[in-house]
């Protein structure tokens, strides 16, 4: 789990690196421009990190049910050699899939006027500004967002499984426990895997309207709400926490 959290934090802090930096610059100074090549390595970076959260927080789901469904094999097949891997894994896939999508962007010209009605370097924004025929780009990128998204999001169905298996266990407080463990973590997928779909699972088509709110979300609700769950709400950071202060 610990191997998870770190990369979990590790990816969060460059997560929104990709994005608040600029932001807080655009809200501070009457600098409110972007070049194109920031404009898409921004885009590139949100991508990638946004789908490696998603394949990430799936593997979290996974690793829980082998811990309370499958305990007895739970040390052969989640040890301390094949997380990293996992981890490893869903890093490294990610940052390589957007790849074709980004470089098609490149290739599309941009005409006024330049204005992104969006916080961030989003694709919609990017696709609406483009005087060339974009429609296989936006297919292909969201077709490869739709996927990550929806396969990591079917693998939180695990929950329900947990959700069974807890129900049947004898002990009350090993019940309370294992659904305090669940709830928390399935509040933040439900959160950050609803906001994303909604956001990005839909054909490539033309919108009128913007999804600021939306994006607000997974840009500002589930940073602030991460912390509060894989480290307050448990015992043993607390613990640790409480020995550093005396």
């Amino acid at each position: 789990m610990y191997t998870f959290l770190r990369n979990l934090s590790f990816l969060e802090i460059w997560f929104r690196r990709a994005r608040v930096p600029k932001l807080l610059a655009t809200c501070l100074s009457e600098a409110v421009t972007i070049l194109v090549p920031t404009c898409i390595a921004q885009f590139y970076l949100f991508f990638s990190m946004g789908s490696t959260e998603c394949i990430l927080l799936a593997v979290m789901a996974y690793d829980q049910y082998m811990a309370i469904c499958s305990h007895l094999c739970y040390t052969l097949l989640m040890n301390a050699h094949i997380c990293p891997k996992f981890s490893a894994g869903s890093q490294i896939g990610e940052f390589i899939a957007p790849l074709p999508t980004i470089i098609l962007i490149s290739h599309l010209n941009f005409c006024g006027p330049q204005k992104i009605n969006h916080f961030f370097c989003d694709s919609d924004p990017i696709f609406k500004l483009s005087c060339s025929d974009a429609f296989f780009v936006e297919a292909l990128g969201y077709t490869c967002s739709s996927v990550v998204i929806l396969s990591s999001f079917i693998l939180t169905f695990s929950y329900a499984n947990i959700v069974a298996t807890v129900v049947r266990l004898a002990s009350p407080e090993a019940q309370k426990k294992s659904f305090s463990t669940c709830a928390s973590q399935l509040t933040v997928v439900t959160i950050y895997c609803g906001t994303v779909i909604f956001a990005y699972v839909h054909p490539p088509a033309r919108y009128n309207f913007t999804i600021d709110t939306v994006s607000m979300f997974y840009c500002v609700v589930t940073p602030l709400v991460n912390p509060l769950i894989y480290t307050l709400r448990n015992q043993e950071v607390k613990k640790s926490f409480r020995k550093f202060l005396a």
